[in-house]
């Protein structure tokens, strides 16, 4: 049976839909493609929450959270752990952060109307199964620590996935495998038996979106760049915004087929 996600449930959507103005702040994000918002479960059944820094330009064309390079390599985390669909994926930023303008766009985070929303959204998605949350990056792990309705739930601070520090990042989502698989259930049908992570990044270490968490009729490269990344020199994405960025183009590219 072919799997797609047909979208928030209802309660979500409204809850989506009143994600307050970014206002005066908006200027440091690329704001007018809109927000992203989730990628993963929203019926309560997730284990694992990522909490992840702002949608990139594959996410705004997937209309999911953490789908191009950073989210293949989450999805990778999250197959360690042997899950397969009981996550659920949300960020700190609703628009995705202009990186040379974070120091600015990070009062987003601290806007007691964002604040609000953001624990408002977060509590709804901490359903009865949750064991565990995991922060990528440091807004991630801001915008957790201004959520008091985590209670004792478990928080993995972990560097985000593109982090440029690769030891770094190894060495700590090594250490967050390790203690996560003390703690969360596997899926039935999850990987089993991976390896932990090494002293550098493979291929391996990567997974692709599951079909399920993408929009019907998505193409199969979207949320797998493995031929991308195998390629000479590497592409790690199909998606790209173009130099100098204008804040309203994206390009994709479709890569050839084999």
């Amino acid at each position: 049976m072919a799997e797609f996600d047909k979208g928030p449930p209802q309660r979500f959507a409204n809850v989506f839909a009143q994600c307050p103005d970014y206002g005066a702040l908006k200027t440091h994000f690329w704001y007018d493609w809109g927000p992203v918002f989730y990628r993963g479960r929203l019926d309560g059944s997730a284990r694992v929450l990522c909490v992840a820094s702002d949608p990139g330009a594959t996410e705004r064309i997937a209309g999911r959270t953490l789908v191009g390079d950073a989210g293949q390599r989450v999805q990778g985390f999250l197959a360690k752990l042997g899950l397969s669909r009981s996550y659920l994926c949300l960020n700190a930023f609703s628009y995705a952060l202009i990186p040379s303008q974070s120091s600015d766009g990070d009062d987003v985070l601290t806007d007691p109307a964002q604040v609000t929303w953001r624990n408002r959204l977060f509590r709804m998605a901490r359903g009865k199964n949750l064991q565990a949350i995991v922060a990528f990056g440091v807004q991630a792990q801001k915008a957790v620590d201004l959520w008091p309705g985590k209670d004792d739930t478990p928080v993995f601070k972990v560097p985000h996935p593109s982090s440029r520090d690769e030891a770094v990042l190894l060495a700590k989502w090594k250490s967050a495998v390790t203690s996560l698989r003390g703690i969360v259930t596997p899926d039935d049908d999850g990987p089993s038996g991976l390896p932990n992570y090494g002293s550098a990044f493979r291929e391996s270490d990567y997974a692709a979106v599951p079909r399920r968490d993408l929009p019907f009729g998505a193409p199969a490269f979207l949320g797998d760049d493995s031929r991308g990344r195998a390629s000479s020199p590497p592409q790690r994405t199909s998606v790209s915004r173009p130099q100098p960025d204008d804040r309203h183009t994206l390009i994709w590219t479709a890569p050839a087929s084999p």
